[in-house]
């Protein structure tokens, strides 16, 4: 809870769910908007979980997982824009958030 990389990656989860509650379709609740969801999740979980190794090894390889599925969130978003869920201004916050969490 103190790592300041893993309160960003919270926020964008946080961001990310409301982003789908508020704009994605119902009928797409399962399919991206889930991919969206889980991959946010899984940022802060894979921080959490490599900080808590004590081999830098494992700390490494979760910090890894993070930052695929990081780059995994921004690709889905790119997908929501293409398929008129999401405009640049709705998702701007979560853009800078994966920037915030990028730039550790």
């Amino acid at each position: 809870r103190e790592l300041t990389v893993w309160q960003k990656a919270v926020e964008l989860t946080t961001e990310t769910y409301a982003l789908v509650a508020r704009h994605f379709p119902p009928h797409e609740r399962f399919g991206l908007a889930s991919q969206m969801q889980r991959a946010a999740t899984s940022i802060a979980s894979n921080i959490a979980e490599g900080n808590a190794h004590r081999h830098r090894g494992q700390y490494l390889h979760h910090l890894d997982i993070a930052r695929g599925s990081l780059f995994e969130l921004s690709t889905q978003l790119e997908i929501a824009e293409s398929l008129g869920y999401l405009t640049g201004p709705d998702a701007a916050p979560a853009r800078e958030l994966i920037d915030a969490v990028t730039a550790y």
